[in-house]
C-alpha cells in the first residue's frame, strides 16, 4: 500500500528578505523557519531545503543499509549516517556526500563498504535524487 507524506511552506516577501515556515503536516513535528540567508549563508537557527534533503537521505540510507545487512545475516547493532548536501547559489545542489559508520558484528570492512554502496544505489531517496552526484564514505566502528 502506498503512503503519502505531506509538508507545506508559507513564504512571505521576496527571496532575499522574505521568510517562510515549513510545516510537517503528516507527522505534526515542529514547524521550522526558513530564509534565503539560512540557505545560502549561515543557518542561524533556521533550516533550508538542503538540510531537509540531508535528513531525508540520511534516514532513508540508514534504513536501506540496515535492511540489507540484516537480510545478509549480519544485522547492525548501530549505524550513524551523516548526509552533507552542497548548495551553490546560482547552480543549485551540486552534490551529496553520505558518511556512514557502523557497528556490525561478524562483518569485515570490505563487506561493510560493499553493503553501503548497494544501499546507496537502492535507497529510494538516492534514486529520487539520481540527477545529483552522490558519494559515500563507509567505515566500521
Amino acid at each position: 500500500m502506498a503512503t503519502n507524506r505531506i509538508a507545506h511552506t508559507v513564504w512571505t516577501g521576496d527571496l532575499l528578505t522574505g521568510s517562510g515556515v515549513v510545516s510537517f503536516d503528516s507527522s505534526g513535528i515542529a514547524e521550522q523557519p526558513v530564509t534565503w540567508a539560512s540557505r545560502s549563508q549561515e543557518a542561524n537557527g533556521k533550516t533550508s531545503p538542503e538540510e531537509l534533503i540531508a535528513g531525508a537521505h540520511s534516514s532513508c540510507f540508514s534504513m536501506a543499509l540496515s535492511h540489507a545487512l540484516a537480510g545478509a545475516g549480519t544485522p547492525p547493532s548501530r549505524l550513524e549516517t551523516r548526509a552533507e548536501v552542497t548548495f551553490q547559489p546560482g547552480e543549485g545542489i551540486t552534490g551529496i556526500h553520505l558518511f556512514v559508520r557502523g557497528e556490525v558484528p561478524g562483518l569485515d570492512e570490505e563487506g561493510f563498504v560493499a553493503a553501503a554502496e548497494e544501499a546507496k544505489k537502492n535507497c529510494p531517496v538516492s534514486q529520487a535524487l539520481a540527477g545529483t552526484t552522490i558519494s559515500l564514505s563507509a567505515e566500521l566502528a
